[in-house]
């Protein structure tokens, strides 16, 4: 029996269901986006939860949107009350959050209503329990979604309420603690990020020397500069291009060993070496795809996740999507890595000034990239400056892997304390509060 089945399905007629515990299953809904009658200013309003207000958090306190009275009339929307479980059924599927206020939801939440006898903190911690079991059914399946019947059909455990109860304190208890040193975790990786990123822009704007005269940039973005260092735009001392996506139907410009096609993921990684997929010899002549050698830099230019602005310097020869752009040095004059740790500095730059209106409206352009102006240290400044960050990463990194993997650990052994709790693999005595 697969783990479909296990989870949704009906393995035996007496098997507990949630469908069993609930006095209540509510669905919500989209008032027209286009209708200014239905929305509601920040303040006013009732608050309208969708998965991005509640998929980080385990409480909703606030939402980006707040519909009116006409909103929630249209979509026949019911108005839940502060204590309330959402349910996601898309994207952060099978997260599950409580409601610090009164609220409405969008179709890709369920509001939860427990009969009496279930302890509402004891759902909350059972259903999210279940969440990595429906994320890796959803992944083996390849269906990424819920529906209000599965969720009906997931299994709850027959436990008599003091002892949902006492369960539920106890997680609360002890997922408070791991919390704790979680956030702890997380703020010095934060402050080693500043650190770092700190660094970097110090160096590559005002090089090594502290005591070297400066000069205005002109640019906002880069502050003063030293003297002795150049301006120039992009265009003057690299080609600027990028790529597209031959057809996914044409088999012909596939293979599974043919020449390496990058994707914008490969931005969020340097250097950029793993191949999304492969092209053919004819894709790349007919789609007009450009083969880009290292030494060169590839960006983010599309998108308003994170990747826009990113970039990566390219460690294979390989060509790319549309939503890069290859900035390849034609001189001496810059140095690649130096220009990757340069274009980390003017991240929030390059994302503020693609925010614009018109139809480039987030999206970095080639013409954009091209006519930044950008400081050139002498070339051998710019190698000392790339040796100093390179020596000053090795001493970061290994120190931010650390963190990392205890911070990894911390939240699988939270994930495991709380499957063990609410399967019965901790004893009520064990569970003192």
């Amino acid at each position: 029996m697969n783990k479909q089945n296990r989870l949704t399905g009906n393995i035996h007629r007496a098997t507990p269901r949630l469908k069993h515990v609930l006095s209540g299953l509510f669905s919500g809904g989209t008032p027209d986006t286009n209708n200014d009658e239905y929305w509601a200013a920040a303040g006013e309003g009732i608050a309208w939860v969708a998965i991005g207000d509640m998929s980080t958090k385990d409480r909703v306190e606030v939402t980006e949107k707040r519909i009116t009275e006409s909103g929630i009339a249209s979509k026949r929307l019911c108005v839940l009350p502060p204590g309330t479980l959402i349910y996601s059924m898309y994207a952060s599927m099978g997260h599950v959050a409580e409601l610090a206020i009164p609220a409405t939801i969008n179709q890709a939440l369920l509001g939860l209503e427990f009969a009496d006898g279930v302890e509402w903190g004891f759902a909350k911690w059972w259903l999210r329990h279940l969440q990595p079991l429906l994320i890796a059914e959803a992944s083996s399946n390849t269906q990424d979604n819920l529906n209000a019947d599965k969720v009906r059909n997931l299994p709850f455990p027959k436990i008599e309420f003091r002892h949902q109860s006492r369960i539920a304190n106890y997680l609360d208890q002890e997922t408070s603690r791991i919390d704790g040193l979680i956030s702890e975790k997380e703020r010095m990786l934060a402050l080693l990020e500043e650190k770092r990123a700190a660094l970097i822009s110090r160096v590559v704007t005002r090089g090594l020397d502290s005591k070297v005269p400066l000069k205005p940039s002109g640019h906002e973005w880069l502050g003063e500069i030293p003297a002795h260092w150049e301006i120039q735009p992009i265009k003057y001392l690299a080609v600027v291009g990028n790529g597209s996506t031959p057809s996914v139907e044409n088999a012909d410009y596939w293979s599974e060993e043919g020449y390496p096609w990058l994707n914008s993921s490969v931005v969020n990684v340097s250097p950029a070496t793993n191949a999304s997929r492969f092209v053919t010899e004819l894709a790349l002549r007919e789609c007009h795809l450009p083969k880009i050698q290292p030494p060169a830099v590839l960006v983010g230019i599309t998108g308003q996740g994170k990747t826009r602005g990113m970039a990566s310097v390219l460690g294979i020869e390989a060509t790319i999507n549309q939503h890069l752009a290859f900035i390849k040095p034609c001189t001496q004059e810059l140095n690649t890595d130096y220009l990757y740790y340069l274009l980390g500095h003017a991240y929030a730059f390059l994302r503020s000034d693609s925010d614009g209106a018109g139809s480039t409206k987030g999206a970095i352009t080639c013409e954009k990239l091209e006519n930044i102006k950008i400081p050139v240290p002498p070339s051998e400044e710019q190698a000392e400056i790339c040796t100093k960050i390179r020596h000053s990463l090795d001493v970061f990194m290994p120190l931010r892997s650390e963190i990392k993997s205890s911070l990894d650990l911390l939240t699988e052994r939270r994930a495991a304390l709380i499957t063990a709790a609410v399967t019965g693999q901790v004893s009520l005595e064990e569970m003192t509060v």
